[in-house]
C-alpha cells in the first residue's frame, strides 16, 4: 500500500470537500425543486449533481486510473486496486426542505479496505479527516472518543437503510432503543451521527442495514477516533459489508450495548 499515494488523495479530498461544500452552502435555501429517486423517500437535488461534478472533477485530474463509486454518477468500473466511494451531499432530505445538518463524504479504499476519509460539514465549516492508523482530526485537532462514561441512559444515533422502512424487527428495535436511552438521534445525515461518536458526543450508534457511500468515511473516522465497531454477534468489522447490521461505540461500552440491542430484537 502507497503511503504517497494516500497522502495525496487525502489532500485532493479535503480541497474537493472544501470546494463542494462551499457550492453546497451558497445554494442552500435556493433550490428550485428536487427528484425522487425511489419510493422508499430517497430524493437527489440540484446541489447533489453539482457537488459530485466537483469532486469527481478533482478525483480524476489526479487519479485517472482508480475506480470510483459515487452516489449519482454510480461506478466508472475502472481496474484498480484503490477505490473511491463519494457522497457529495450526506442529508440530500435535510437540505431540501432547509434544515442545514448535511456533509460531504469522501472515502479511498485499498482493496476492501477504508484507509482515508474526510467528512466537510460546510454550515459549521468543520472538516474531519481520518487516515488508517494515524488517528482522526477535525480541523487538524486530533478527534478521540475519549474515556468510557459512566451513565444510565446512553445517547445513540440510530442509522437504518432507505429499503428498511417499518421493517417489523427493525421498529422493534428503534422502539426499544428510544424508550431505554437518554436519546434516540436520527439526523438523517449519518456521517454527522459518526462524526458526534468520534467526538465523544454520542455514546453509541445503532445501525440497521444501511449501506452506501457514505458509510466507510465514518466508520474509519469512529475506529481513528478510538472507538469500535462490532455487529450484531460481537465480531468485529473491517471491509466492505453488504447489508451491515452495526454497533459502534467506546470499546469499555461494547457489552452494554450488545446486550441492549440482543433484547431489543428478542422482545
Amino acid at each position: 500500500m502507497d503511503t504517497v499515494v494516500i497522502q495525496t488523495a487525502r489532500e485532493v479530498a479535503t480541497a474537493a470537500a472544501y470546494e463542494a461544500g462551499r457550492l453546497l452552502k451558497e445554494k442552500f435555501g435556493r433550490l428550485a425543486g428536487y427528484e425522487e429517486k425511489d419510493v422508499h423517500g430517497d430524493i437527489v437535488t440540484e446541489a447533489d449533481h453539482a457537488a459530485e461534478a466537483v469532486i469527481l472533477s478533482k478525483i480524476s485530474a489526479v487519479f485517472p486510473s482508480h475506480r470510483i463509486r459515487s452516489e449519482e454518477f454510480g461506478d466508472n468500473a475502472a481496474d484498480s486496486e484503490w477505490t473511491w466511494l463519494v457522497d457529495p451531499l450526506d442529508g440530500t432530505n435535510n437540505y431540501a426542505v432547509g434544515l442545514p445538518l448535511f456533509a460531504v463524504s469522501i472515502t479511498l479504499l485499498f482493496g476492501d479496505k477504508p484507509v482515508m476519509a474526510v467528512i466537510y460539514e460546510p454550515i459549521t465549516d468543520r472538516m474531519y479527516a481520518a487516515t488508517a492508523s494515524q488517528g482522526a482530526v477535525c480541523n487538524l485537532n486530533p478527534v478521540s472518543i475519549g474515556r468510557a462514561k459512566t451513565f444510565q441512559k446512553a445517547r445513540v444515533g440510530w442509522i437504518q437503510g432507505h429499503s428498511v422502512q417499518n421493517d417489523p424487527a427493525a421498529v422493534k428495535l428503534r422502539h426499544y432503543i428510544d424508550v431505554h436511552t437518554k436519546r434516540m438521534m436520527r439526523l438523517w445525515a449519518p456521517t454527522l451521527q459518526w462524526c458526534m461518536l468520534a467526538r465523544g458526543d454520542l455514546d453509541g450508534i445503532i445501525l440497521y442495514n444501511s449501506e452506501g457511500e457514505d458509510l466507510y468515511s465514518g466508520l474509519l473516522m469512529v475506529q481513528e477516533a478510538e472507538g469500535i465497531i462490532v455487529n450484531y454477534e460481537g465480531e468485529s468489522v473491517t471491509g466492505l459489508l453488504g447489508n451491515p447490521y452495526l454497533i459502534a461505540c467506546h470499546p469499555q461500552h461494547r457489552d452494554y450495548f450488545l446486550a441492549m440491542v440482543k433484547e431489543g430484537l428478542q422482545r
